[in-house]
């Protein structure tokens, strides 16, 4: 007897509830093995985070040149050893998020048959309309436990950056350090200790 499984329905519930009733949570194993075994695709647009399937959300044209001016910007910033990637996934514990650019250590080829981890970097980027209350509570709480030293959200709502930096782990993950940069500064592109460079914040918005 076959089962047809029915798409989840839409709620007006806050983006980051949790349902009431119980639910099985996937292990980032157990993701990796539906897509090993082909019943999550690249067609399916989800990413694992804190151990919920959650639907990415389609990217506006705004959203996707942000996206493209910040990987080029980032990518004249970079020393040797270092190159940026941009929508693909990263391994943390329990998640698997695929954000909007990352920084990652090392060559491509040092990750062909995994996905960088925490360990491996540098920095998030999450450009935000739509998703900013996402990207300030869940991502921001999943990159914190993991340890990224610093995270971005280019926020295209009120056209500034929230740069986030000092992570600290446990039951309340966070990032110890705010600050804010409007459309008239300058912010710092640091990897490890040092700065490598300065970013216009016009450079990266829309």
């Amino acid at each position: 007897m076959s089962v047809e499984i029915q798409p989840a329905v839409r709620t007006t519930a806050q983006p980051d509830a949790v349902p009431t009733m119980p639910i099985w949570r996937l292990s980032v194993g157990q993701y990796h093995d539906m897509i090993a075994a082909g019943i999550l695709t690249d067609d399916d647009p989800v990413e694992l985070l804190e151990g919920w399937l959650v639907p990415k959300m389609p990217k506006n044209p705004a959203r996707r040149l942000s996206t493209q001016l910040t990987r080029e910007a980032l990518e004249r910033a970079l020393p040797a050893g270092w190159y940026v990637d941009a929508q693909e996934p990263i391994t943390t514990s329990d998640s698997e998020p695929e954000p909007d650019v990352v920084v990652v250590r090392g060559e491509r080829r040092r990750y062909h048959d995994r996905h960088p981890g925490p360990e491996d970097v540098a920095l998030v980027v999450e450009i935000a309309d739509t998703t900013l209350q996402r990207d300030r509570t869940i991502k921001k709480r999943l990159y914190a436990r993991a340890g990224i030293p610093r995270y971005w959200i280019v926020n295209l709502v009120d056209r500034q950056i929230e740069a986030y930096a000092q992570p600290r782990g446990g039951d309340e993950a966070d990032y110890l350090d705010q600050q804010i940069y409007h459309i008239s500064d300058e912010m710092p592109v640091t990897l490890g200790d040092g700065e490598v460079m300065r970013i216009a914040v016009r450079d990266l918005l829309p």
